[in-house]
């Protein structure tokens, strides 16, 4: 179903959007994904909206039974893709774990901002969404998760998270949902701007 509302402050979280991740084999094509990412980052900043641009440096410490990865990365691997246009005002989150919240500045800067509601995108969907959805969700946090803008390496993983796991966390969404709620946000804004400019006129007149 379409996104209900967007609130006072909802704020952009765009998981994991760099060149190591997106030049992996995603289940959907990353261009599409990024694409979308990028026309959200764009109308989030000509609204003034928080937007949080998140990269991953490294993994949690815990032993797993997928094992160590003992690979050496790129130098260039954690850089965030040139699509994001990326600007002065965005605030940058890099993490060492799945989740964006454990161990960053995110929540301090997303209080600090007002902000109630995330809205998240990225890749990937199973792993770093889907951590920072459930970490914002325990923080208190609406969460909207725009489906379209986000893809996986697994197409069942990617799958499970969308069909099982993100109607318990938040609200689920595609970019025209959003884009649309952004637009009229911007229509109310200049019927209000309007009304109050002739109040003005009419109480200088009188």
């Amino acid at each position: 179903m379409p996104l209900p509302k967007l609130d006072s402050v909802p704020a952009l979280v765009v998981i994991d959007m760099q060149k190591g991740v997106v030049g992996l084999p995603t289940v959907h094509p990353a261009h599409e994904i990024t694409d979308r990412v990028a026309q959200l980052a764009r109308a989030f900043r000509e609204h003034g909206l928080p937007v949080d641009l998140v990269n991953v440096a490294g993994l949690a410490p815990g032993r797993t039974d997928a094992g160590p990865h003992n690979c050496t990365l790129p130098a260039d691997w954690t850089e965030l893709i040139s699509e994001l246009d990326q600007q002065p005002d965005d605030h940058i989150v890099t993490k060492h774990q799945p989740g964006a919240f454990h161990g960053t500045s995110l929540d301090h800067f997303l209080r600090r901002k007002g902000a109630t509601q995330i809205v998240l995108t990225g890749i990937s969907t199973s792993n770093g969404v889907e951590a920072t959805a459930r970490n914002a969700y325990d923080h208190g946090y609406h969460v909207a998760l725009v489906l379209d803008a986000m893809t996986d390496l697994d197409a069942n993983a990617h799958e499970h998270s969308v069909t099982t796991i993100f109607p318990k966390l938040g609200e689920t969404a595609v970019t025209a949902d959003v884009l649309n709620l952004l637009s009229q946000r911007s229509w109310i804004s200049g019927k209000l701007a309007a009304w109050q400019s002739q109040n003005d006129h009419r109480i200088a007149d009188y």
